[in-house]
């Protein structure tokens, strides 16, 4: 057997199964490609299309999407391919093939955020991403740190653990659920900063609520004051369209491939600007590369490598229906259904109207209501599937529609709270 055989031929060779074409879908696209992305978000006939690359769960309406977006079938199908031909040969794939096809996937995800792939590893989720900036980050006794009440809540205890640990001094805000400008929600950070500040934690789309924050501005700001700036992007990453340069320069960047990429679960990304890598402490005693390389960061043994493999594809779908069409069609539906209970009474909608504020996202809430106890009546009487939020000033249900959910769907959910509001 020949060592280092092409990816398309290690899959021939080894697995004999047969990669669903995506020949229909790019047909498809490309008959709409004159189209505005805004114009096409409208446009049900081609969504109900596209629904039919998914496994659509025929017993509830899937609105909790954010937390885990099922893979799309043809990404689907050649992860299990992968599986299976990594299977075949088992370490003789782990040590001939492994490290160059881990690299093939990591510079496609380089290219997709816009860095250098010498800037960006693959780890196993947003929380291990930024619980390694955390955790590795230079803290000497008496430095702050800064983030919201809003944030994720793996990463607030991460910084707990570093205060007890190194004597650091966590400040947290609150964000403005709904803002009048971006300088409000800047000017809420820069008062909390002190010349003892280090590292600002800032959400680029807050999962409990769906608001997008102006990361370009809160950077710039915070780097005026010497602050360096981690973001979570859990929720934007293949949500948005944007790139890392867009974001004034931010220092750290955390994702999860499992959310809006539709990757099999198990993977995310790290991004470190080249400049920040050397002084980052890795968590794991891996020796074997220089300070500079973020690969020191990335030390995972062995692992289900077939995930990894799975990017490429998960990317290529993703490219197929191209990101300014996804964040479009996520942001025509959000709309769609908060614009028509916003002024109902006794309904509370706890994302912010304008449209740049927000994007698939939304929360929301029946006054009088617990969270918890309008998340199961939806679920139970309406088979309606979401999640309860229920701090940090929030008080509803999170939404999180995907490319797959119609306006009729959304419809049957709208129906559901005007019953709810009037119980």
């Amino acid at each position: 057997m020949k060592p280092y055989l092409s990816k398309r031929q290690f899959l021939k060779n080894l697995t004999g199964v047969a990669v669903l074409s995506q020949t229909n879908l790019s047909d498809l696209i490309r008959l709409h490609e004159h189209l505005p992305a805004e114009k096409l978000a409208e446009d049900e006939q081609f969504w109900t299309k596209i629904r039919a690359a998914y496994e659509v769960p025929k017993d509830f309406i899937h609105l909790e999407n954010g937390y885990y977006s099922m893979t799309a079938k043809p990404v689907m199908q050649k992860y299990l391919a992968h599986i299976q031909a990594v299977n075949k040969v088992s370490s003789y794939y782990m040590r001939t093939r492994q490290f160059d096809d881990k690299m093939i996937s990591r510079k496609k995800l380089a290219d997709l955020l816009g860095c250098s792939f010498e800037e960006l590893i693959i780890t196993r989720n947003t929380t291990e991403s930024l619980d390694t900036i955390i955790a590795g980050f230079d803290w000497k006794t008496g430095d702050e740190a800064l983030m919201a009440e809003h944030d994720y809540g793996a990463m607030l205890d991460m910084f707990k653990l570093q205060a007890k640990r190194h004597g650091l001094t966590n400040k947290v805000i609150s964000v403005p659920l709904h803002p009048k400008s971006d300088e409000e929600i800047v000017e809420v950070y820069e008062k909390a900063i002190t010349p003892k500040t280090r590292l600002l934690m800032v959400c680029h789309l807050i999962n409990i609520t769906g608001q997008i924050l102006p990361i370009k501005k809160i950077t710039e700001m915070a780097h005026r004051h010497g602050v360096e700036v981690m973001v979570d992007g859990a929720h934007a990453f293949a949500h948005l369209d944007f790139k890392i340069d867009d974001l004034g320069g931010v220092d750290y960047y955390g994702s999860s491939l499992h959310k809006w990429l539709g990757n099999p679960l198990g993977a995310g990304i790290l991004y470190v600007r080249k400049d920040k890598i050397k002084p980052v402490w890795q968590m794991i005693g891996d020796m074997g590369y220089k300070d500079e390389d973020i690969r020191k960061l990335n030390h995972t043994g062995t692992h289900p490598v077939a995930t990894d493999l799975a990017i490429v594809d998960a990317i290529d779908f993703h490219n197929m229906i191209g990101v300014a069409r996804k964040e479009a069609r996520l942001r025509y539906l959000q709309e769609y259904w908060t614009k028509k209970v916003r002024n109902i009474p006794n309904i509370i909608v706890n994302t912010p109207e304008e449209s740049h504020r927000a994007c698939g996202i939304a929360n929301v809430g029946i006054k009088g209501m617990n969270p918890a106890d309008l998340a199961k009546k939806l679920m139970e009487e309406y088979k309606i599937f979401t999640v309860a939020i229920g701090y940090a000033g929030v008080f509803g249900v999170r939404v999180t529609p995907h490319l797959y959910i119609t306006t009729k769907d959304l419809d049957a959910f709208v129906e559901a709270l005007k019953q709810l509001a009037k119980m």
